[in-house]
């Protein structure tokens, strides 16, 4: 268990929108220089953008807000609803600590599809990951991608490495807000380059996020999470090295090119998770530290 079975969702936050179908982009979406830069900067591989034809296919309905989600049980048992109460808890820590670092904070929504989504970053097929829309400051997110965590990349996808999911997309908003993607260079990979410091980043703002997790409440004041366990970190550390890019390089390369890699290696997204659960926040500047150091 991970929520505490009495908090209460906002019922705030969180959409969902229908199943797209017969999705292809060309010259209607995003450019190739976009889809790298964003690639980069969200941390997913946005190459399926670049498929034939027109952005286009059909929606069954219009978004619409969770239901059957209502308490902490409800998201301990659906994941759907665990998205909702994590949406809950992410918003109680950002919008105190935001302001601590000097970023003005405005909320980011989340939006939960299916197969595939048209966003103001182009239209995306689950295949891109979950991901962080700068231009309208939305999480995308389909749920799927917790089971493509367990069979592609070897992870134990447990309700804690879920929500590092969302924590991590939520730390690239608040880059955005603090314009690290208008000062950050992500035209370079490597180990030291700023497409790298722009996800461990990233990674450490999660981590920030869940040492203080437990602390965050509801409207009411309740508790929105239980006291997270040792065994409960090591499933999302198990996450962030999962999906290192030299783990990633390895399983579908069968060799490592660390002048290639823009997310990390795992030993560096764990090592950064574990500096912001520790340390908090304000210790996650990823740009200061020397090369050697990241």
């Amino acid at each position: 268990m991970t929520f505490n079975d009495d908090a209460t969702y906002s019922g705030k936050g969180v959409r969902k929108s229908g199943r797209r179908t017969g999705l292809a982009v060309g010259g209607g979406g995003l450019g190739l220089v976009a889809i790298v830069l964003l690639s980069q900067l969200l941390g997913v591989d946005l190459s399926g953008l670049l498929g034939g034809g027109t952005a286009g296919g059909s929606s069954e309905g219009e978004t619409t807000a969770l239901t059957g989600c209502y308490t902490g049980a409800d998201a301990n048992d659906d994941v759907e609803c665990r998205v909702g109460l994590t949406r809950d808890s992410l918003e109680d820590y950002w919008s105190e600590q935001a302001p601590a670092l000097g970023v003005g904070y405005v909320s980011p929504n989340i939006q939960l599809f299916s197969e595939g989504v048209d966003t103001a970053c182009g239209a995306a097929t689950s295949a891109v990951g979950p991901f962080y829309c700068p231009a309208d400051q939305l999480i995308y997110l389909d749920t799927a991608f917790y089971d493509t965590l367990r069979t592609e990349f070897d992870a134990s996808a447990g309700p804690l490495s879920q929500l590092y999911v969302v924590g991590h997309e939520w730390g690239h908003h608040i880059q955005n807000l603090a314009g690290t993607f208008a000062t950050a260079d992500t035209s370079q990979a490597g180990p030291a380059s700023d497409a790298v410091r722009v996800e461990v980043q990233a990674d450490c703002f999660a981590g920030a996020w869940l040492g203080s997790a437990a602390e965050t409440t509801d409207a009411d004041g309740v508790r929105l999470l239980e006291p997270i366990t040792e065994a409960q970190i090591a499933d999302a550390l198990n996450a962030a090295s999962a999906i290192g890019d030299d783990r990633i390089q390895e399983k579908t390369q069968g060799q490592v090119n660390p002048e290639t890699w823009t997310h990390g290696s795992g030993e560096m997204r764990q090592r950064w998770f574990q500096t912001g659960y520790t340390n908090g926040a304000e210790a996650c500047d990823t740009f200061s530290v020397a090369d050697a150091e990241l």
